[in-house]
C-alpha cells in the first residue's frame, strides 16, 4: 500500500466521528477512499502508530486505519 492507492474497509470497523452520523456509531466496513498517507515519521523521528495509515473518505472525513483492516482496489 502507498499513498494514492484506492481501499475499501475489509473489516468492521466502528466510529463516531462520521459527519453524517455524528455522535452515533458507525460501521466502516464496505466503504471506498484513497489514501492520503502513511505515517513513519513525526519530525524527522521515526515512530511506530497504532492506525498508520490515512486515508480520506469525503472532502469532510479523514480516518485512521491499521494495514489488516484495508485491502486495496484493482482499477
Amino acid at each position: 500500500m502507498k499513498a494514492g492507492d484506492r481501499v475499501r474497509v475489509k473489516t468492521s470497523v466502528i466510529v463516531y466521528t462520521h459527519p453524517e452520523h455524528r455522535n452515533q456509531s458507525f460501521d466502516m466496513k464496505g466503504l471506498e477512499g484513497e489514501i492520503v498517507s502513511i505515517i513513519n515519521d513525526w519530525n524527522g523521528r521515526p515512530v511506530s502508530p497504532n492506525l498508520p495509515i490515512q486515508v480520506k473518505f469525503t472532502a469532510k472525513f479523514k480516518a485512521h486505519f491499521k494495514q489488516e483492516e484495508l485491502e486495496v482496489i484493482s482499477d
